[in-house]
């Protein structure tokens, strides 16, 4: 499945001036769910909060048209995570968007280091990333990754600025009380390995003291024999008696890991689209899986 600041402008002259529509709202365009619901939260009626990637479709295979490049070029704010989609990465305005990674301190990817801030900025490759992106999965990070949106969207539109930064403090706050919930939830559980399709709960993992097993590192990826077995022995000997798949991705792969080891499987929601419900309402049932999963007393 990003704090240093950007400059975010809403008009300049000539050809890439920022959009707005009626009332004077700006165009405030949201990469994929998790970052639309949180942006929709921070700016409330005052902004006029578009997604780019529609229900159901994977973001990291997200191909844009003429139309939304063009929606993008005249956004006053495109709100992403650098790494998740290239598309948007290769299409955004560096003056006009907020990369949500350069907010929070970030997670290694595949046995990179820890790092925070601006520091990813200049990789080495165009799209590879140093750091995990899906740090949504942790609310307090997207708590945090709401207090600055909030300051944006502030600077964005000076006449709302309080009311940004009013609905951010809310949504953070929000964000705050979820945290809570999953530290007490999962804060007495029979075992603490998560088994997952692919490695996108790193964030979650670490947040509530899990141990992430990933059977593949990308959701694309076919897992090799080996790989299979080793997360089947790591499996066993850790008492584990759930492998989680995704909503999004085929779930042959842990169905078959299952049936191995003698586990079942559930559905763990990596939030990368839309869900029945948002959010919050999500990540709740999340926390239901896990503690069902793991044996949480708590």
């Amino acid at each position: 499945m990003l704090a240093g600041a950007v400059l975010l402008t809403t008009a300049a002259c000539g050809s890439g001036s920022a959009e707005t529509v009626s009332g004077n709202r700006p165009e405030v365009v949201a990469a994929f769910y998790p970052l639309q619901w949180l942006t929709e939260q921070v700016g409330g009626s005052d902004a006029h909060v578009t997604g780019l990637t529609a229900p159901g479709v994977e973001p990291h295979d997200l191909e844009l048209g003429i139309q939304q490049v063009s929606e993008l070029q005249k956004a006053a704010l495109t709100v992403y995570i650098k790494g998740v989609q290239p598309a948007v990465d290769d299409a955004v305005d560096a003056e006009r968007s907020f990369d949500a990674a350069t907010a929070v301190k970030t997670l290694p990817s595949h046995g990179g280091e820890e790092h925070g801030g601006e520091e990813h900025a200049g990789e080495e490759h165009e799209h590879e990333v140093s750091y995990d992106p899906h740090l949504w999965l942790d609310p307090s990070r997207l708590a945090t990754v709401a207090t600055k949106l909030g300051e944006r969207l502030a600077a964005a539109d000076p006449p709302h600025a309080q009311a940004y930064k009013d609905r951010a403090a809310k949504t953070a706050s929000a964000l705050g009380a979820l945290d809570q919930e999953f530290a007490k939830g999962l804060s007495t559980c029979r075992t603490k390995t998560l088994v997952t399709a692919h490695e996108a709960f790193g964030y979650l993992a670490d947040r509530y003291g899990l141990k992430q097993v990933g059977i593949t590192l990308d959701p694309e990826q076919e897992p090799s024999p080996t790989r299979l077995s080793e997360v089947g022995k790591l499996a066993k000997a850790e008492g584990v008696t759930t492998i989680f798949t995704e909503s999004l991705v085929s779930p042959k792969v842990g169905e078959v890991l299952a049936n191995e080891i003698g586990a079942k499987t559930a559905v763990l929601d990596p939030l990368e689209s839309k869900p029945a419900g948002d959010y919050l309402s999500a990540m709740r049932d999340n926390l239901k899986t896990l503690q069902t999963a793991l044996g949480c007393t708590a």
